[in-house]
């Protein structure tokens, strides 16, 4: 059977770059040369991995005791969150961490570097002690000349007005910080990537942390202002009874002997009305204890799979393997010259030459 004419004779291609391996050796020597600088000024990554497991159960009913408490005082609390919808469920959680909220409150995050003494706010770290490679100072200088003469001073940050530098700064944390959720199990992996192991591992901690706290005050916002409301009736209530007691004592004590029966009618009156009042403010305490459960309830639990902790090697491409990267390019460049471009350019010439 033929050989078809568009196939590649790759056995052919290797013996004449080995032929020529004069000629191999500049392509490799120069494109080796070529990495080492780039593996010297691309600095070195290091992530730090936290795992968390949810153990929130929307649908968690409480204690026998405090169901029949509820009941007891007609508030139906056995159904109530088994029909709700959670409009933050885990597999929006990286939604939530790469959010503009989300990644400002980081700005102020006090963090120090492995061989620093001194200690700044997370986005000082980003602007002052990032390492530029050399092939980037062409378009720094470009944007400096363009750049708004125009600077806010303070730290402060408006996140409805950024400006260019808390923009850069925001895409830059944006990009060093990734969350996947499992959907099957909704155990959640967060990263974040730094030049520095050491802040690489205090992000990871304080997000981690600052994940938990937003979740937290989300799902429970509803139960935290039923609480307060209930506990505001509860004061309320509580001063109506206390009121209502110390008009009945007075009134009896200062007419303990008088035996009229607009006495008695006048006493029974004050007396009822404290019964009254305590019967309303028994009933919110009760009602109280019951929201304070609601909140317990609704509070989720993560259970911290793998902690945050100081990476020890770097998570970006060894130094070495870049240099071997840049051989190899060394190398295919060398083959396609010499089976392509340098016949290409050859017969272009002549043609060239001929005319």
């Amino acid at each position: 059977m033929e050989r078809k004419s568009n196939e590649i004779d790759v056995i052919g291609i290797i013996k004449k770059v080995l032929k020529e391996w004069r000629l191999l050796m500049r392509f490799i020597i120069v494109f080796a040369i070529i990495g080492v600088v780039v593996a010297l000024n691309k600095p070195k990554v290091y992530t730090t991995t936290v795992i968390l497991a949810p153990e929130y159960s929307g649908g968690s009913a409480l204690p026998e005791g405090l169901s029949s408490i509820a009941s007891m005082v007609g508030v139906n609390i056995g159904g109530a969150s088994k029909g709700g919808v959670d409009a933050i469920y885990p597999q929006i959680y990286p939604d939530v961490l790469t959010s503009s909220d989300f990644i400002i409150k980081l700005f102020d995050v006090k963090v120090q570097q492995e061989e620093d003494t001194t200690t700044k706010t997370y986005y000082r770290h980003l602007v002052e002690d990032v390492k530029i490679p050399f092939w980037n100072y062409p378009m720094i200088f470009i944007s400096e000349m363009f750049k708004d003469e125009q600077v806010e001073k303070g730290n402060a940050v408006n996140p409805f007005k950024l400006t260019k530098e808390q923009t850069n700064v925001l895409n830059t944390v944006r990009a060093n910080v990734a969350c996947t959720v499992d959907k099957n199990t909704s155990v959640i992996s967060i990263s974040v990537n730094d030049f520095d192991r050491n802040v690489s591992a205090i992000m990871a901690d304080t997000i981690q942390k600052q994940l938990q706290e937003y979740i937290t005050v989300y799902r429970t916002q509803k139960a935290r202002n039923d609480m307060e409301y209930t506990e505001k009736l509860y004061k309320e209530s509580k001063k109506d009874y206390v009121r209502a007691q110390q008009k009945y004592t007075s009134y009896a004590d200062a007419n303990e002997d008088l035996l009229l029966e607009s006495f008695k009618a006048k006493r029974d009156e004050l007396e009822n009305e404290m019964q009254l009042r305590y019967n309303i403010y028994n009933q919110i305490a009760q009602q109280l204890q019951l929201a304070k459960a609601k909140v317990q309830e609704q509070t989720p639990v993560f259970s911290v799979i793998q902690g945050a902790s100081i990476p020890i090697k770097a998570s970006s491409l060894p130094r070495s393997f870049i240099v071997l990267l840049y051989i190899f390019c060394g190398i295919l460049l060398d083959a396609l010259w010499i089976t392509f471009f340098r016949n290409f350019f050859a017969k272009r010439k002549l043609n060239r030459s001929n005319n």
